[in-house]
């Protein structure tokens, strides 16, 4: 897969609920290949800032990301664990920043 636009999305979670943020990710980590998604990693935090978690999602262009959500949102696997983090609340705020793949000059 090219990778040319990435989703790096923010996690802002509860501090007392990183092991329930943690199995939320190890869900991810099978479910997004599955989905289309290109995925570059879950992180989680480890030193300093103890709220802040990242994961990082390439795709080879917007159109392709909109494929993946829509599979996302079919997919029972998916919703289930979309259901997890809404019931055990461990996910305070979630921001998503698209960047683009910085290729060497021609």
């Amino acid at each position: 897969m090219s990778t040319d636009i990435v989703c790096c999305i923010r996690y802002v979670i509860d501090p007392y609920k990183k092991d329930d943020f943690e199995e939320y990710a190890r869900q991810w980590l099978t479910l997004i290949p599955r989905m289309g998604g290109d995925l570059l990693g879950y992180f989680m935090p480890h030193e300093g800032t103890n709220n802040i978690a990242l994961a990082m999602v390439g795709f080879d262009s917007l159109a392709a990301y909109e494929t993946y959500r829509r599979r996302l949102r079919e997919d029972a696997a998916s919703i289930a664990n979309f259901n997890f983090a809404q019931q055990n609340r461990f996910i305070l705020e979630e921001t998503r920043t698209f960047l683009r793949t910085v290729k060497p000059a021609a």
